[in-house]
């Protein structure tokens, strides 16, 4: 970082500062590839950005900052909470640089009651919620949601089968013996009597836990006061359900309602945030996060950058707790209000119950860092351990690891797999539909033209001064062959100077038996209890899986593409009711001419030309 280079980027940011207006807005500092290092958000745009033009004020992460960036781009806002919020959106979809990053790319569960049924079910969803019913959540994970489901057959008796195995049910199932189900599918209730269930769970689910309680005890007296012993049985195991599901105190507190509590623990200059989710004064899970971020950021600082970033996609519950307090605090729930169309309270307790619960969360964020900081030292152990076995001058900071899947040549891909001092680096994976020309089955083919495509890239950006993720070892999952493949595509693109190894199945394809190959070295084997072996075949055995669901999720949308769109009639509509019928192409293949019938929207003609198209030459039924 020179005093020049920060010069240079004051002077482009003075630059921007000619036309920039004086309301609220987001801003982007750009790189010279037109990529965000910083985002940010500001009341007053030309005042914030005015700031940057005098390097020596910031601090020296926003100085690296200063003197990487060439351009200035700005959104404009109506007020201050609407730029948080579109601040917070951008952070977490451009990844930059110099901010405190959320790595978290996954949808979280909720749970769903249908309405589209005269019978609802019970059910765990992921994704948009488009299906007619009551979503409750979110949950953070699906252990969490199936543990509440579990409870709502137990005490409510509510049915978890799709509507097709509802539909088809002859007798009852294994749920309704051990008294999980109330078979609504062979009679044994009604609707209006499974409906009185289901107004129950709505209930409970929205926090009147102890109203339904005293609902069902009622019934447990009444039935007893008129001798119906076995009825009176089956409401006392549904009350113990409901006390045991109601459990009272820091895990369960019922007198938070909706709410969701945010703890922070900072250590060796990482920070966990553990989310506890509340609703209903029940808790449907935690999950700890951990930020990327600069090494001095105080904990509020880093709070208040996860907030905006975490309920991106999600709704904020009517309260947020936490455990400190970040330096916008207003403006903060002032954003989450706006964003969820009712008043938010963000709080940090100071005593009561609410406080206990923050511990507690506080608790859980602890221990997750020390499990993180723990793992990683291990991590690093391993990966000296690695640097040493392929003479590297240093522990690699990156690992790519390349595998190819495919079936007689069917459906071929080749994928990369990325893992670093924190683990395996999901976001960084990337997969290649292989385009050939190539003979069907020529691995060495696939593995050449991924390298070309991937290292090519990196050539590209050596070549213009820039500087590209490098791997500090490259691994292939194979031999000698594979070995030579790869080398000869670096040495063409000029990148001799990258470390490469091969890891080949030993006789038998036995784990522990593995052959390592390096460029100019005899191939060597390992101790199969060595620590590097196996982190080895953790390496290896990632990039297959990943290799095979690459390859799996091809050929099955390949099959769907080819065996539905080729049958004349069958537009996007009628694939999608099909599919959505039937489950999958098996699903309709295996159908006959009346039960493609029975889909919506699928005429007795259309359904006679899908049948015949899965079963040519078959003697259709005539049923006009």
């Amino acid at each position: 970082m020179s005093e020049a280079g920060q010069l240079r980027g004051a002077a482009a940011i003075e630059a921007a500062l000619v036309n920039m207006p004086a309301v609220p807005g987001v801003y982007r500092m750009l790189d010279r590839r037109g990529s965000a290092l910083y985002v940010g958000k500001a009341r007053d745009l030309r005042k914030r950005l005015a700031a940057y033009t005098q390097p020596a004020r910031l601090d020296e992460r926003l100085r690296r900052m200063v003197s990487e960036t060439v351009g200035v781009e700005i959104v404009v806002t109506h007020s201050e909470a609407e730029a948080l919020l579109l601040e917070a959106n951008l952070i977490k979809r451009l990844k930059p640089y110099f901010n405190i990053v959320l790595r978290d790319d996954k949808s979280y569960p909720w749970l769903l009651l249908t309405k589209d049924h005269p019978f609802p079910q019970i059910t765990k969803h992921r994704g948009a919620q488009v299906r007619k019913g009551d979503y409750w959540g979110p949950f953070a994970s699906a252990w969490a949601v199936k543990q509440t489901v579990t409870a709502m057959q137990r005490i409510f008796l509510l049915r978890s089968c799709a509507d097709t195995v509802f539909a088809n049910r002859t007798r009852p199932c294994l749920l309704y013996q051990i008294r999980r189900c109330s078979a609504p599918c062979v009679g044994k209730i009604s609707e209006a009597e499974y409906g009185r269930l289901v107004s129950q769970a709505e209930a409970f689910m929205s926090g009147c836990g102890a109203a339904v309680q005293a609902a069902l005890a009622a019934e447990m007296e009444k039935a007893a006061a008129e001798l119906n012993f076995e009825q009176a049985a089956s409401l006392r195991d549904r009350i113990r359900g409901l006390a045991h599901v109601q459990g009272s105190g820091v895990i369960n507190p019922v007198s938070l309602g909706d709410a969701d509590v945010i703890a922070a623990w900072q250590a060796a200059g990482q920070t966990a945030i553990e989310v506890f989710f509340i609703r209903g004064g029940h808790n449907n899970g935690n999950r700890a996060f951990f930020p990327a971020h600069a090494k001095g950021a105080a904990a509020g600082e880093v709070i208040g950058a996860f907030i905006g970033q975490f309920y991106d996609d999600k709704p904020p519950p009517p309260l947020v707790l936490l455990s400190h307090a970040p330096a916008e605090q207003a403006l903060i729930a002032e954003a989450l209000s706006l964003k969820a169309g009712r008043k938010v309270t963000v709080l940090v307790p100071a005593r009561g119950e609410k406080r206990a619960v923050v511990a507690h969360a506080e608790t859980n964020a602890r221990e997750a860092l020390e499990r993180k900081l723990a793992e990683a030292a291990g991590q690093a152990k391993l990966l000296a351990e690695v640097a040493v076995l392929f003479d590297l001058p240093r522990p690699p900071p990156r690992i790519e690891i390349y595998d190819n899947s495919h079936i007689m040549g069917a459906n071929p891909y080749g994928v990369m797999v990325v893992a670093g001092p924190e683990g395996f680096e999901k976001a960084a994976y990337r997969k290649f539909g292989i385009h050939g020309p190539l003979a069907p089955g020529d691995d060495y083919a696939m593995l050449r033209e991924v390298f070309e495509r991937r290292f090519g890239r990196l050539a590209a950006e050596r070549a213009a001064g820039e500087e590209p993720l490098t791997p500090g070892l490259v691994l292939i999952d194979g031999g000698a062959g594979q070995l030579a493949a790869g080398s000869g595509v670096l040495q063409r693109l000029g990148l001799g100077d990258l470390a490469l190894a091969a890891i080949a199945k030993g006789p038998d394809r036995n784990a522990g038996r593995e052959w390592l190959h390096l460029p100019g070295r005899e191939p060597f084997q390992l101790p199969a209890t060595s620590p590097v072996l196996y982190y080895l075949q953790r390496l290896r055995d990632e990039a297959h899986r990943f290799a095979i669901t690459s390859h799996r999720s091809g050929r099955a949308r390949g099959l769907r593409q080819s065996e539905l769109d080729e049958i004349a009639g069958v537009g996007a509509a009628r694939k999608r009711a099909l599919l959505n019928h039937f489950g999958s192409a098996r699903g309709i293949k295996g159908a006959g001419v009346a039960d493609l019938e029975a889909v919506p929207g699928v005429s007795h003609e259309t359904a006679r030309r899908v049948y015949a198209h899965f079963h040519p030459g078959a003697r259709l039924p005539d049923i006009s």
